[in-house]
């Protein structure tokens, strides 16, 4: 087998094997990674030109150019194309995250807006649903894939922020109005805080489903935070983090951190 320099480690090389495999499909990854091993690294014009976008062809020029300066033969930049396309497939079967953003966006980056992002994980919850926030009022959509999550026996559970009255931080009774809109739904409120917690608040904002889907955003439940507000978040399908969120939810019910609110 032949032997891999070391600039197989020059992170200039693992930046532009990165780059490439992360902007292509696998597929045309291993159609590049083909192409490379039956040619030679001095057919720049001729390799360059199976990738057709510009940016497609700035990224591949610039990992053969690197390659070609550290002595990388094109078998070994072929193999090494494949095994990064094989972890990063591996990676993104394991845990996928997307960028959320509600507020003005440009047509350089493309994102996903907050209510539909929301909405997607309370339509794929099966089982469970656990979702937190400090306000949440008038937010008729939401509120209806709930209601919708309820009838097809998903156990819906809330964690709010209570009203003043209660010795919470909002003025209102946000819990009362989300008891009678989701009757069915259980409902908690962070009354008894430790010394150390006093004065604190619900100000976590996320929702869970079935330990496998999670959206963390900096949005509360609000007209205002899904459609006019600039709101940030990700969505993270699979891996450990959304059952850990999980898991740390339902521990602070089963610890009596939090309380259900009774009718």
């Amino acid at each position: 087998m032949p032997v891999i320099s070391d600039t197989i480690m020059n992170k200039h090389l693992q930046d532009a094997l990165i780059d490439f495999v992360t902007n292509s499909t696998n597929d045309h990854v291993e159609y590049v990674a083909g192409k490379i091993a039956e040619s030679s690294l001095n057919s720049f014009a001729e390799i360059t030109e199976t990738t057709r976008t510009p940016m497609g062809k700035q990224r591949l020029s610039e990992l053969l150019k690197i390659a070609k300066e550290g002595c990388i033969s094109a078998r070994e930049l072929s193999g090494m194309l494949k095994g990064v396309a094989l972890a990063n497939w591996r990676i993104s079967k394991l845990s996928q995250v997307d960028l959320i953003w509600t507020g003005p966006s440009t047509n350089l980056v493309s994102t996903r807006k907050t209510e539909p992002a929301l909405i997607q994980i309370i339509k794929s919850a099966k089982s469970k649903l656990f979702i937190t926030s400090f306000v949440a009022y008038s937010f008729p959509t939401v509120l209806n894939a709930i209601a919708e999550a309820i009838n097809r026996n998903v156990e819906v559970s809330m964690l709010l922020e209570s009203s003043t009255a209660y010795g919470g931080g909002v003025s209102f009774d946000v819990i009362s109005k989300m008891k009678t809109s989701l009757p069915l739904a259980n409902i908690y409120s962070w009354d008894e805080k430790s010394d150390e917690y006093t004065g604190g608040k619900v100000h976590a904002k996320v929702a869970v489903a079935d330990r496998n889907q999670c959206f963390i955003s900096s949005a509360n439940l609000t007209t205002h935070a899904m459609e006019r507000n600039m709101e940030a978040g990700v969505i993270i399908v699979g891996g450990e983090i959304p059952s850990k969120l999980h898991s740390h939810l339902e521990a602070l019910v089963t610890t009596r951190v939090v309380s259900i609110v009774n009718n």
